[in-house]
């Protein structure tokens, strides 16, 4: 038989079970900030990172402190994992539905998916797939990349999540995971407007990415050259 989910309250916060897919630089990091704090975290990766996080263990070199994940839950196959907490969803856009469909021996009734994904649609694209009430939007604020298999690099002053549904409802499994990853020292708070800051997020990517295409340059470049700094606030 499956695992329950097993959210339960402790010293600090709640314990959860949860779910990073995929453990890139996004779900890899918070996922291992979690892990690090006590919490039940499997990690659902692919390849070459699959194989580096087995045998190696998972790193995160990170400006707000390194840390080595030894032997962390890793597989490629989410019927491993069973039903969790908390499915922290931040796959490549064009691997939504595909992903989400292997996301489903993830849930139960009371599982929340917070995609952690770019773009305004995501849960749109997802809640036929899983159902509207189990998929919460979710914003990540955080320069990081898989500097190598095994290895994530976070280069960046901040990392920040929000999340919330996007009917603007209070949900307790959100509010629960909030809790925890607070206490897990990561800046992390719900928000009864998501939809809202998701196209915040949005609109500054798109202007972003606009002038760094124009420009042809990296964004190192364009944000100390005035006139390119001053065409991005444009």
């Amino acid at each position: 038989s499956k695992p329950e989910t097993s959210a339960r309250q402790q010293p600090g916060g709640f314990f959860m079970r949860i779910a990073a897919m995929a453990a890139g630089a996004v779900g890899g990091y918070f996922g291992a900030r979690m892990a690090a704090a006590g919490h039940d975290v499997s990690f659902i990766a692919r390849g070459a990172h699959l194989e580096a996080i087995r045998a190696n263990g998972l790193t995160i070199e990170s400006t707000l402190g390194n840390l080595h994940l030894k032997e962390p839950k890793v597989t490629d196959d989410p019927r491993e994992v069973g039903p969790v907490d908390v499915v922290l969803f931040a796959v490549k856009l064009w691997d939504t539905e595909s992903a989400a469909e292997l996301a489903k021996p993830l849930m139960n009734p009371e599982t929340r998916l917070i995609t952690l994904q770019n773009g305004v649609d995501s849960v749109e694209r997802i809640a036929p797939i899983l159902g509207a009430d189990r998929v919460a939007g979710g914003i990540a604020y955080i320069a990081a990349v898989i500097e190598k298999p095994g290895v994530i690099a976070h280069n960046g002053p901040f990392a920040r999540l929000r999340c919330g549904r996007v009917d603007g409802k209070p949900d307790a499994t959100l509010e629960a995971f909030a809790d925890a990853a607070k206490a897990a020292s990561i800046d992390v708070s719900t928000s009864s407007e998501i939809n809202a800051d998701r196209w915040r997020k949005f609109a500054f990517l798109v202007a972003l990415s606009g002038m760094t295409s124009a420009t042809r340059q990296p964004v190192g470049v364009t944000m100390s050259d005035p006139d390119m700094k001053a065409f991005l606030r444009q």
